[in-house]
């Protein structure tokens, strides 16, 4: 069975993420199109993760995070 076919919704359990993805791109100074092209994504990929309609792949999350400064953790997990 082949996996489903358009782009991956976060869980429903990660939908913190997106409010802190913006405020950190916020506070980078960064636009959206000003982070997409930081990390070669279009605008369309960061409005999807900064709503909760899209999960990143791994590489791309340490690549926003790289960008805006932060930690992964701060974005996607917990620090402790």
């Amino acid at each position: 069975m082949a996996p489903p076919s358009g782009p991956v919704r976060a869980p429903e359990s990660d939908t913190g993420a997106g409010p802190r993805i913006r405020a950190a791109r916020k506070e980078a100074g960064l636009t959206q199109q000003g982070l997409s092209a930081a990390v070669a994504v279009s605008r369309q990929t960061i409005i999807a993760m900064e709503t909760g309609d899209y999960a990143p792949s791994v590489y791309l999350a340490v690549k926003i995070a790289r960008a805006l400064g932060v930690t992964v953790e701060s974005l996607w997990g917990t620090e402790a």
